[in-house]
């Protein structure tokens, strides 16, 4: 009973205990030292880092954001096939609208006066036959031009293939013209209308910023240097600051971005959000792999005569679309993210005293001296068993 009693006694005393703070004053030159320069390090990360680089004091949003582009300029080529030809917007930009993005037309290779009708398949699809027991009759290739007729017809001199039902003459396989057609692209200029939200504080913007009338807007050109608010930009310009050269970018096209950034603080003048741009090319441009470099596709001009014949002109055609990309976020003073970054700091002060105990209490030379002055017991169940008996 004796060793039953004296657990019981012991577990009912140390479940009752109670530690409160004792403030121990230590005068070392060392530790006072060590103490001071945590707490400079955490008050320096709160006002320098949290505070002014982070601008931890603030609430954030996200961007809302609305692109709209309208490009001018006018090309002039002069070929064998068509002839004099000015193009215009109607003619390059394709298709007239998309969402946050837009295409200029820069190359071509034309194939004119395309017919429904027979004509051999082009041997690179891989349809070489000797004999029309070598065609079948209705097959159709997902690489090839058409619908095979099932008869072997010559292609050339030397050369004989399948005939297809398709649109006849079949586009010509090769490269894209050098220098490209439309070479007169480089100083086209595109207007781009970017209206921005921030709906939490109730903020709107655009890039047309108030001071740019209609008389400036009619002769600006963007320039990093001179006129970096400037909404029209020439391609020939977003392409050098990408670092590629736009004559040979045409050829066989490409695809760039446009990044506007609105970094705004709203504690600050509304003047002081502005848009900053970026331009970066976005396809790969790696010169050990040249398999389908560029951007480019098919489209077509139907066209029917006074007979009710149907023709086509088909474009193959090369060019580099813009892809803008908005990017941004507010700030505002908020009271809740600054009292939980001050709550914060003092949480971190708090952990340089722990830090400074242990190094008192373990790696000190009067560490024993100190562990006697920081811990004190005082045992109130003695005190309360004298006052019963």
């Amino acid at each position: 009973m004796t060793i039953q009693n004296g657990c019981c006694l012991s577990i009912c005393q140390y479940f009752f205990e109670y530690y409160t703070p004792k403030i121990l004053i230590i005068r070392s030159l060392k530790v006072g030292t060590l103490n001071r320069f945590a707490q400079a390090l955490v008050v320096a990360y709160v006002i320098g880092y949290v505070c002014v680089l982070q601008k931890g004091y603030q609430d954030t949003e996200g961007i809302l954001s609305s692109v709209n582009t309208k490009v001018k300029g006018i090309a002039l080529t002069n070929t064998s096939d068509l002839g004099v030809r000015i193009w215009d917007v109607a003619d390059y930009i394709i298709p007239p609208q998309e969402e946050s993005s837009f295409f200029v037309l820069t190359n071509m290779i034309i194939t004119l006066n395309q017919t429904q009708t027979h004509c051999p398949e082009n041997p690179k699809t891989g349809v070489l036959c000797n004999s029309h027991t070598e065609c079948r009759t209705g097959y159709r290739d997902t690489r090839g031009n058409g619908v095979h007729t099932g008869k072997c017809v010559p292609f050339n001199k030397t050369v004989k293939t399948c005939e297809v039902q398709a649109w006849c003459p079949l586009e010509v396989e090769t490269d894209p013209p050098q220098p490209p057609m439309l070479a007169d692209a480089e100083n086209f200029t595109v207007l781009i209308k970017n209206n921005i939200r921030y709906p939490k504080f109730n903020f709107s913007k655009r890039n047309i910023l108030p001071h740019i009338n209609k008389t400036y807007l009619e002769r600006c050109v963007f320039n990093r240097l001179t006129d970096s608010q400037c909404p029209i930009f020439r391609l020939k310009d977003m392409v050098a600051e990408a670092g590629e050269d736009f004559q040979n970018m045409a050829v066989q096209g490409g695809v760039m971005s446009i990044q506007i950034s609105w970094i705004c603080d709203l504690d600050m003048p509304s003047s002081w959000c502005v848009p900053k741009y970026v331009f970066r090319r976005l396809d790969n441009k790696d010169p050990e792999n040249t398999v389908a470099p560029g951007y480019n596709f098919r489209f077509a001009k139907y066209y029917q005569n006074s007979n009710n014949v149907e023709s086509r002109t088909l474009i193959k055609g090369y060019g580099i679309r813009f892809d803008v990309m908005v990017f941004g976020q507010a700030g505002k003073f908020s009271i809740v993210p600054t009292l939980l970054n001050i709550g914060a700091g003092f949480a971190l002060l708090g952990v340089v005293s722990i830090v400074c105990d242990w190094i008192v209490l373990t790696c000190m030379t009067k560490r024993n001296q100190y562990m006697e002055q920081k811990y004190s017991y005082v045992d109130d169940f003695g005190l309360l068993s004298n006052e019963s008996t």
